[in-house]
């Protein structure tokens, strides 16, 4: 092998630099720290989350040129969870495959349904749990193989079903998986290029609010999966990527929506299908349903229904909670119950909201551009500057401001997609500011979730042809010039990020653009709608 890519979802300095000192992950430590190697802080994008950044990485190129903005890809009000097919620029490895150099790329999150290469794909996150790989039998293999494959866990999180020692066991066992699958597919193919990412350690810190032995634990899972690669492939030259960082939130909950409706952009409605949230897809994906959205029940409809004469499930929940009757709110006021139930944001009725808070950012309802848009074109212009201006405006409890940048798109994002990105980007200041899309009385609470994503993730380069001498200062968009080009092959024109200058640059050449009217990579036999997501990042 003569490059492999390892992906450690959320990794960053902070955090292996507090393992270094427990001794708990001697080799990517070495990765990192060793005598042929260098690592430094690796920035990431805007919006600093999984589904974007991933592409971003795998292609070079930034959301306004790939389209990939978030969990969900909207039509109109409606939406749906994206996969490949809505990556529109080509990945490392269809690059590297125009170059006669194959590859084996398991668990990296949005490559479903996987790209025909000399080689094989397994899709990660925000596939589906028995994902179509490439070559066709190859889940099958890895099941015979190992025993079991799997992309989730057993369970749902929020789940009582399991203690926190069988679920970290859980944890443990998807991790090694992972590298299990990877060295049984490197063995049968011999590939040139090694891709493998570990989403584990981006999930224990939002499911276990960043238990320090939690955290430990799968990183020295994932350490222990890293050495068995190691030393059974020896690959001349190894890199570390993530695609952001992670960190406590220790400042405030700033629900915008709340604070767009007392500026008079946002109006609510009871009852609807409200914000995307992962748990309803996820529900009736787990249930095989194969839906790649979700639409309301019966049962949701009726409780809709009832709260537009004030019997929400939020009152009814609040009631039984008082009296300690916890477990009958989770029987009979489910959360997509309560989504329905209460007070939503009328897409159609306002002139600007936020659809999502990991989208960072608000939207206008555009006249021509959304099915029933409020905002005439030719206030378009004007709209949008006295929404920076009010969101600018928006200080903490404390006084401090809650945003370190609000900016129109154009200034994170360019290219044949950039109109597909929220009108006005909203970035939390030192990202310590939990954004929240709900509408709930007041602007401010506690972050619902303590820890969550940071700008500043890690790469490092260890190996033959790396120059373990420089210092290493890269951005996301980085990874892919400078893993291209230490195996060789000339990047892309297209690419937004430079070769790191730890190996030498290749160069770059244009290729091919990215067929838009290719169609689906897979046929419907192959469940292209089938989408999974198992985190609740979106509310």
């Amino acid at each position: 092998m003569d490059v492999l890519l390892i992906g450690i979802d959320a990794g960053c300095p902070a955090v292996f630099e507090r393992l270094y000192e427990r001794d708990a992950i001697p080799n990517l430590q070495a990765l990192c720290e060793g005598s042929d190697a260098t690592a430094g802080p690796l920035e990431s994008q805007i919006p600093p989350w999984t589904p974007s950044a991933w592409p971003s990485m795998y292609t070079g190129v930034n959301p306004g040129k790939h389209g990939v903005y978030g969990f969900v890809d909207y039509e109109g009000y409606d939406w749906k969870v994206v996969s490949r097919d809505d990556v529109r620029e080509r990945a490392i490895w269809e690059l590297l495959d125009e170059h006669g150099k194959s590859s084996v790329v398991v668990n990296v999150p949005v490559t479903h349904p996987p790209d025909e290469i000399d080689g094989a794909i397994v899709p990660g996150f925000i596939g589906p749990e028995d994902p179509p790989c490439h070559p066709e039998g190859t889940l099958d293999d890895l099941k015979r193989e190992l025993g079991e494959y799997r992309v989730y866990p057993n369970y749902t999180r929020g789940s009582d079903d399991l203690s926190d020692a069988e679920k970290m066991e859980e944890y443990e066992r998807l991790v090694g998986m992972r590298g299990d699958a990877f060295r049984y597919l490197a063995d049968e193919h011999d590939p040139d290029f090694g891709f493998v990412q570990f989403q584990k350690t981006d999930t224990v810190f939002h499911e276990f609010d960043g238990d320090e032995d939690k955290v430990e634990r799968v990183y020295r899972a994932t350490d222990e999966a890293v050495g068995k690669i190691l030393d059974e492939h020896d690959p001349d030259a190894v890199f570390i990527a993530s695609d952001h960082g992670m960190g406590p939130y220790e400042k405030y909950e700033f629900r915008v929506n709340e604070f767009l409706r007392d500026k008079g952009y946002v109006e609510t409605a009871k009852g609807g299908k409200g914000m995307p949230s992962w748990n309803p897809i996820r529900d009736q994906l787990r249930e095989g349903s194969g839906e790649e959205t979700w639409e309301p029940t019966t049962t949701e409809r009726v409780a809709a229904k009832a709260a537009q004469f004030g019997l929400t499930a939020e009152r009814v929940g609040k009631g039984l909670r008082a009296v300690g009757l916890d477990g009958v709110v989770k029987r009979y006021a489910p959360e997509n119950v309560s989504r329905t139930a209460n007070e939503q944001v009328d897409f159609p009725g306002s002139k600007a909201y936020m659809r999502a808070r990991t989208e960072l950012g608000v939207r206008i309802n555009l006249q021509g551009r959304e099915p029933n848009g409020v905002v005439p074109p030719e206030q378009y212009d004007a709209v949008r500057a006295e929404l920076i201006e009010e969101l600018r405006s928006a200080t903490t409890p404390d006084g401090d401001p809650m945003f370190e940048d609000v900016a129109p798109r154009e200034e994170y994002f360019h290219g044949p997609y950039a109109e597909k990105a929220v009108d006005v980007v909203t970035v939390p200041n030192e990202f310590e500011q939990f954004l929240s899309a709900q509408v709930r009385d007041g602007y401010f609470a506690p972050p619902t979730e303590p820890w969550n994503h940071k700008m500043e993730g890690i790469f490092a380069a260890a190996g033959a042809g790396v120059d373990a001498s420089v210092p290493i200062d890269a951005h996301l968009f980085d990874v892919a010039p400078t893993v291209l080009s230490a195996m060789g092959v000339p990047y892309s024109d297209r690419m937004d990020g430079r070769v790191v200058p730890v190996v030498e640059d290749a160069g770059a050449t244009g290729y091919d653009d990215f067929d838009a009217d290719a169609g689906p990579r897979l046929d419907e036999d192959g469940d292209v709608q089938d989408r999974l997501a198992d985190l609740g990042y979106l509310e």
